[in-house]
């Protein structure tokens, strides 16, 4: 009898922690405004640990991200604004979804089937994050996701034939949640009625001292890759797999950002510092950790968790404080950083480079993890 008792004791006991922890995640959705007539909303997530991220449906956009330091103190790790104006005339994708195809294509053009297209360009001679209007400028339609485990949002577009010269009605979803693990989960889904190249990323900037407090050099960066994809001087890649041994673009260990950001190598030059594609390890389209991120003054530490092949690292080379930011801070030389999981840039013109094709009956589907926590 009294086994039983303690059995049901614990049972019970289990069973109500679970519930508080369910109820103590949360989400919350208020008005940030409109965008030419149409509402914007702004979702707030909670999880039980007090970490939350706030997303809007204008772009699809990671408003913020608080997470704590090693004292406890919770701060803000991405850029970007208080208020929605900010957004609709920033051209710096600040926590924006990027697409039809993030990163670039080279002139503009790609053929596909026999069939060349034209698309818009938007970075000098170049077709940047989906042109002149991308996904990052566009309103989603977005409802709240509850699950036991997650809160979240499910954001939905229709990217019609021909938008941006891209060929093909493109139907995507982007499903942001977050969880107890303080874990912001990203997950793509898209489908095609004509083949079309989709190569779609987040281009958050993350600085892990937290409200943007100095720049990030001092950050240390671990990527899962022996290889990166070198540029020409319009950062289009040459086709090329490149070892990083024994150049700046090693992480193979984690090292400071700025220890070899200004070393005299010609990639670095075209790059203004930090902007290529990183080849990652042992990818074979399971959910690995890739890359890591870490903040010696703060303690928080991020990892992302992918599917993709490749990563973008930018180290935020064309900020010049000209852009002010949350809580009025400028936003200064390298004050910020991007670490995109994604495709490689222009694979449409290369074709030995992973396949960014999405064709009819097929389902684009990738997911990629980021995890806060401290040390």
């Amino acid at each position: 009898m009294n086994r039983r008792v303690v059995f049901l004791f614990l049972f019970a006991a289990f069973f109500l922690a679970c519930n508080r922890t369910t109820t103590k995640m949360s989400i919350k959705k208020e008005p940030f405004g409109t965008v030419e007539g149409e509402p914007i909303d702004l979702y707030t997530l909670k999880n039980v640990n007090g970490m939350t991220v706030k997303i809007m449906n204008y772009g699809a956009i990671v408003q913020s991200i608080l997470v704590p330091d090693r004292k406890g103190n919770f701060e803000d790790v991405v850029l970007g604004f208080d208020y929605l104006e900010g957004y609709v005339k920033d051209h710096s994708y600040f926590g924006a979804i990027v697409g039809r195809y993030g990163n670039r294509i080279a002139k503009g053009k790609f053929t596909l089937d026999g069939v060349e297209y034209t698309l818009a360009t938007n970075n000098g001679e170049n077709h940047l994050h989906g042109g002149n209007k991308g996904f990052d400028k566009v309103v989603w339609d977005a409802k709240a996701v509850k699950r036991k485990d997650a809160v979240g949002v499910k954001l939905h577009y229709l990217s019609k034939d021909g938008e941006e010269g891209y060929p093909g009605n493109l139907d995507v979803t982007v499903t942001y949640t977050l969880n107890n693990e303080n874990e912001l989960k990203i997950e793509y889904r898209a489908t095609t009625d004509k083949p079309t190249p989709v190569n779609l990323t987040n281009h958050s900037y993350f600085n892990l001292s937290g409200n943007c407090k100095r720049d990030i050099l001092e950050h240390r960066l671990w990527i899962n890759a022996d290889y990166f994809t070198p540029v020409d001087a319009g950062l289009i890649p040459t086709g090329e797999l490149w070892s990083v041994k024994g150049t700046p673009m090693d992480f193979t260990k984690p090292t400071a950002i700025g220890k070899r950001i200004n070393d005299d190598y010609e990639q670095l030059k075209f790059g203004h510092g930090y902007d290529h594609n990183w080849v990652l390890n042992e990818v074979d389209g399971s959910l690995k950790l890739q890359v890591s991120l870490f903040d010696p003054g703060s303690g928080r530490l991020m990892e992302i968790y992918t599917e993709e092949p490749g990563l973008q690292f930018y180290s935020g080379n064309f900020l010049d404080g000209s852009i002010i930011g949350k809580g009025g801070v400028a936003y200064k030389y390298r004050y910020g950083l991007c670490l995109e999981p994604q495709h490689f840039p222009d694979s449409p013109n290369h074709p030995d480079f992973p396949n960014t094709i999405l064709r009819p009956g097929e389902t684009y589907h990738t997911v990629s993890v980021y995890r806060f926590f401290v040390k």
